[in-house]
């Protein structure tokens, strides 16, 4: 054992033992004051020593059996003052430890042990009435002192549990924020990924299927693949960060979240891969429109778009889009059924995320074949322009 450990255990025990020290010296006090007043003989002398260690002792067994110890304690005080200063530490544990109702007992108890020691041992310059009155009057405050620690120590515990719950609850808070932020981050940037590498398969299907281009076109394809692949590479690493870093202030790379008003520059990038996309739009006052209900919008189309590249390659693309204030946001993506194998695999999530991400905008989505064609339904709210 580390001898730089025994000096604060040592000195921990003296702490420990200086309240047995001090009631030890009370009860001396009690002795010799009894002996100098003249208030007992000398023979009672021996008797309130042996009283006096008695009661001295049992105040060890206090800490395990505060009631027992206390009951006996009254008792020794019944027959000899050298058990009054013990008793009053007794009674006055107890109430600070056990219920109201077994501390008044106890309180009771030593209340009439003292009543006794008066009768048995009459106090000179005392009487008897006014000594009930001073019996009474100390072990009801020693009784509303003990329960009024009692329930202040219960209060401070209570409360010092609540802020360690509390604080805890706002740790796992933020933890769980963090995370869900991670995962919508995540998610966005997914969709990203999912649309650039499904223009790359277009394009690279483009160069299996049509060796006999011109040079000029070759090399634009290649070069077009080349530039999506290094795009791609920077996405994935951003996703790859989004999930392992737990800081997240704003959208990876710096760019902004796309909006309604960048369906149309989504769409020409689907045509310029070599979609045949029909795209009509009919919608009043898109500046209106919550951003939220547009980056949804804008998720929908791309995740659409992504599906007939993947499962419907070379096959025209129908897009509706209409909406105003009050009356919703509709999307219908409609193209032929797969033919085949897709272009590029895919997870399956694709279309779980997405409705998902719908429902939690508080619209819905539909989606599935109908007469040998797929259709992809979104309906988004979008509430009206409030008159000022």
């Amino acid at each position: 054992m580390d001898s730089s450990c025994q000096p604060p255990t040592r000195r921990r025990r003296v702490y420990d033992l200086l309240p047995l020290i001090a009631i030890a010296v009370f009860t001396g006090c009690t002795i010799v004051g009894r002996q100098a007043g003249h208030q007992s003989g000398t023979g009672w002398l021996v008797f309130d020593i042996v009283f006096g260690v008695v009661a001295v002792g049992l105040m060890l067994r206090l800490g395990p059996w505060p009631v027992r110890t206390a009951l006996v304690l009254a008792v020794l005080a019944a027959f000899s003052p050298a058990a009054t200063p013990t008793s009053t530490v007794g009674t006055l544990t107890v109430a600070q430890r056990r219920p109201l109702r077994v501390a008044a007992l106890v309180a009771l108890a030593g209340a009439a042990g003292h009543l006794l020691q008066r009768i048995w041992r009459p106090v000179e310059g005392l009487n008897l009435f006014w000594y009930v009155v001073l019996d009474i009057a100390v072990h009801a405050a020693l009784l509303g002192w003990g329960q009024w620690t009692q329930a202040r120590r219960a209060l401070v515990g209570s409360l010092r549990e609540r802020a360690l719950r509390a604080e805890n609850e706002q740790g796992r808070r933020v933890a769980e924020a963090r995370a869900l932020e991670r995962t919508k981050m995540a998610r966005e940037m997914h969709d990203v990924l999912a649309h650039r590498l499904s223009l790359l398969a277009t394009y690279a299907g483009a160069l299996e299927y049509r060796p006999d281009s011109s040079p000029e076109k070759l090399a634009q394809a290649a070069g077009v693949i080349r530039t999506g692949v290094h795009q791609a590479l920077d996405e994935l690493r951003e996703v790859i960060s989004v999930l392992r870093d737990g800081e997240i202030e704003e959208l990876p790379g710096g760019r902004p979240q796309p909006t309604f008003g960048d369906l149309d520059a989504l769409v020409q990038e689907s045509r310029d891969a070599g979609s045949a996309i029909s795209y009509d739009a009919e919608v009043s006052a898109a500046e209106t429109l919550p951003p939220a209900t547009g980056r949804t919008a804008y998720r929908v189309v791309q995740e659409g778009l992504t599906n007939a590249r993947k499962h419907a390659a070379g096959h025209p693309v129908n897009l509706v889009v209409r909406g105003r204030p009050g009356d919703g946001l509709t999307i219908e993506l409609t193209n032929p059924g797969g033919n085949g194998v897709p272009v590029a695999p895919g997870s399956g999530a694709g279309l779980v995320g997405l409705t998902e991400r719908v429902q939690l905008a508080g619209g819905t989505l539909d989606h599935g074949e109908v007469a040998g064609r797929f259709r992809l339904h979104a309906s988004l709210p979008w509430p009206g322009v409030t008159p000022e």
